[in-house]
């Protein structure tokens, strides 16, 4: 399996479940995301208050779900987890542009990011790792 199947996997899609810790306590989250041009970060958008983005400033470790439901044969259905690190972004430029192609894709959003304790989320990936049916298990690591 492919590194490029796998990031069309992840580019094809535009929701995930963002998977947090807290102490020992998992928590998750659907969340709507984007990716960079080259398919190394996900972008998604919460509120400073939310539990998620308490969590990921205490541990910066995450990971998402994004998979194929829908397909018509239950056999093809694949899931990918995608493993990474938060990573704060500073710069207002990067910020301004992954914002506006964030409400490209997702104009419905559009009330949450301009909402005032809008955070953007940036998940450095690491690793990615495709069920591929039910007995098939792909894992690829991306170099930093």
């Amino acid at each position: 399996m492919s590194l490029d199947r796998m990031k069309a996997l992840l580019l094809g899609k535009n929701v995930c479940v963002l998977a947090t810790v807290s102490g020992a306590t998992p928590h998750c989250s659907f969340m709507a995301y984007i990716t960079d041009e080259n398919c190394r970060e996900v972008y998604m958008f919460t509120r400073r208050d939310s539990k998620k983005f308490a969590n990921v400033t205490k541990n910066r470790s995450v990971s998402l779900l994004v998979d194929s439901r829908g397909v018509s044969d239950p056999r093809r259905i694949q899931a990918l987890t995608v493993s990474g690190v938060f990573k704060p972004i500073g710069d207002p430029l990067k910020r301004a542009r992954i914002r506006k192609s964030f409400l490209s894709r997702h104009p419905h959003l559009k009330e949450l990011v301009d909402h005032p304790d809008a955070e953007l989320l940036r998940v450095r990936i690491d690793s990615f790792l495709l069920l591929d049916g039910p007995s098939k298990a792909y894992f690829v690591e991306v170099e930093a």
